[in-house]
């Protein structure tokens, strides 16, 4: 009997190589936002899922034994999104990690990133530590969970490399960052495909962590000449240390034609040495591995593209939708039950009682202008899908709220409880956009950020 794989992320540059690869060996549910169309593989399941919503994501992952998760969040899911991708991160895996506890998920395949030796220190990029944070949130709720750290993943449509490729194809002569002299290890698709499979329902692989790669070493110096070699360019590429990681930036962006939200966070990682840990290295399975040349053979290869998605049924999404996310403090580990209860004293307070909280017998919470009847925001309380470590509340009125049908505000513990959540989902205001974006929107971050002040003071 097949074992059925659900994959977060499967439009994704791995999910669909994975899907192409092995969608013989194991009944695959795909999971996307959208509902999907004209599927070319009818032998998947497609289904669709809100991975921002526990509901959605435990609905999602119903008979399903083993799960992969590719979600990096680098794009907004809302027209504004206010949170840091690490902290959009967070909460994501943290809901995946409870919808597979819930569903009694065997395990949990992770592909992160390979860490430097300095990890100890906190000393390494936003990026990477967000990595890392994701890896330990997908095992919080007891789900078995292997971890896959690789670097650079060299395949036909991969986005890293591909931004080699298009520096390589662009410039003639590349003067390059200090950075591009850090050594690293590569893995190509084949053999990042044929660990996942290996490690798929193999129980010496739960709880494990690997540090993946091709043992050559090389620089992203000599990646991008052999690149060139590949190509059949000629190119001048030489590094030196006057350039900016900022400049890089800007520099890997536009000519490497990727979008900011990507290449931003990837060039801080580049600072750091990522080579395999020899404690890490993954030893199931005797793997030949493909050179890095060999390996660019493959993803310039004209002939092998991306495989192909099903059509989507475009979503029907209310305009102008919020999301808001908040990584507060959490020194002495108090619960979202405790956290949630601060901040319905505190805001009155905080407003010096121009603002007032309400809250009746049934749960419902009111914040009043002065002594005005109809609250600007009103909440209500979610008991049975509440507990010590989440507190959920409905959007359900208010003379600031559009819509009251949809919509939530949230607290819950992190990381075993290191930190907590704030999050306001598919908040739709009533005032004009621009009005909010520059009034509404600019006050609920002071606010959090005032809170989260509060609670670091409290608990000092």
């Amino acid at each position: 009997m097949k074992k059925t794989i659900a994959i977060a992320g499967a439009a994704g540059y791995i999910g669909r190589w994975f899907i192409d690869r092995f969608k013989d060996k194991y009944h695959i549910i795909a999971l996307s936002r959208g509902v999907a169309l004209n599927n070319p593989d009818p032998q998947v399941e497609w289904r669709s899922v809100e991975l921002y919503s526990i509901t959605s994501t435990i609905e999602a992952l119903k008979g399903v034994d083993y799960a992969i998760y590719l979600i990096h969040s680098m794009s907004a899911s809302t027209r504004l999104n206010q949170g840091s991708f690490e902290d959009t991160d967070l909460l994501l895996a943290d809901n995946f990690a409870r919808a597979a506890k819930a569903n009694n998920i065997k395990q949990i395949i992770y592909m992160g990133g390979i860490l430097p030796k300095e990890v100890e220190d906190q000393k390494i990029s936003k990026h990477l530590r967000s990595r890392l944070e994701v890896e330990k949130t997908l095992g919080s709720s007891g789900t078995p969970v292997t971890a896959l750290r690789a670097g650079i993943i060299v395949g036909p449509g991969g986005s890293s490399f591909q931004m080699i490729y298009h520096l390589v194809d662009k410039l003639p002569v590349m003067i390059c960052p200090q950075w591009t002299l850090s050594n690293t290890q590569a893995i190509s698709l084949r053999d990042t495909l044929t660990i996942m499979d290996t490690c798929i329902g193999n129980e010496e692989a739960f709880g494990k962590v690997y540090e993946i790669g091709n043992p050559e070493i090389l620089t992203y110096k000599s990646m991008l000449e052999t690149t060139a070699r590949k190509m059949g360019k000629k190119r001048l590429i030489k590094s030196v240390p006057v350039f900016s990681v900022g400049f890089s930036k800007l520099w890997v962006s536009y000519f490497g034609k990727s979008p900011k939200k990507l290449v931003y966070p990837l060039v801080d990682s580049l600072k750091h040495t990522l080579t395999v840990n020899p404690d890490l290295v993954f030893e199931l399975r005797t793997i030949d591995y493909l050179s890095y040349e060999e390996s660019v053979s493959i993803a310039i290869d004209p002939n092998n593209h991306l495989p192909k998605l099903p059509k989507f049924k475009r979503l029907q999404a209310v305009k102008n939708t919020v999301r808001s996310i908040q990584r507060l403090p959490n020194t002495r580990h108090k619960s979202a039950l405790w956290v949630a209860n601060r901040y319905k004293v505190w805001l009155p307070f905080f407003f010096r009682s121009i603002i007032k909280a309400r809250e009746n017998q049934r749960g419902d919470i009111g914040f009043h202008l002065l002594n005005m009847e109809k609250p600007l925001l009103q909440l209500t309380w979610i008991p049975d899908r509440s507990d010590l470590k989440r507190q959920l509340f409905y959007i359900t009125g208010g003379s600031l709220v559009k819509r009251f049908d949809y919509g939530w505000l949230e607290f819950r513990e992190v990381l075993d409880g290191e930190f907590m959540i704030s999050a306001i989902h598919e908040f739709v205001p009533r005032l004009p956009w621009y009005i909010y974006v520059n009034t509404q929107a600019h006050a609920h971050l002071i606010v959090m950020n005032n809170f989260a002040k509060y609670l670091k003071r409290f608990q000092d």
